[in-house]
């Protein structure tokens, strides 16, 4: 399959310093990497939303909201991060 794709001066500025660098042998690798990245970044997001909506869902349905006080709950996170809170 033959594709033709118009790229903007930067970009087909960008894709040739990439196969002069070597890394890539021809213009289309680089092009077919890019398009492979792209995928992999969207799986990532997915998986992100995916986990999101599972949070959602457990948080409504972990019951009523209990009242809870900031300055107490950064003073615990602080004593963790420095190793003094032992439980």
């Amino acid at each position: 399959m033959s594709i033709n794709v118009n790229l903007t001066p930067q970009l087909e500025e960008m894709v040739r310093q990439k196969v002069r660098s070597g890394m890539y042998s021809s213009s289309s690798e680089v092009v077919r990497e890019a398009l492979r990245l792209m995928q992999e970044k969207e799986r990532c997001q997915s998986i992100k939303i995916d986990q999101l909506r599972q949070d959602i869902r457990e948080g409504i349905q972990s019951g009523e909201p209990s009242g809870w006080n900031a300055e107490e709950l950064k003073l615990k996170s602080r004593e963790k991060k420095s190793g003094k809170h032992c439980e």
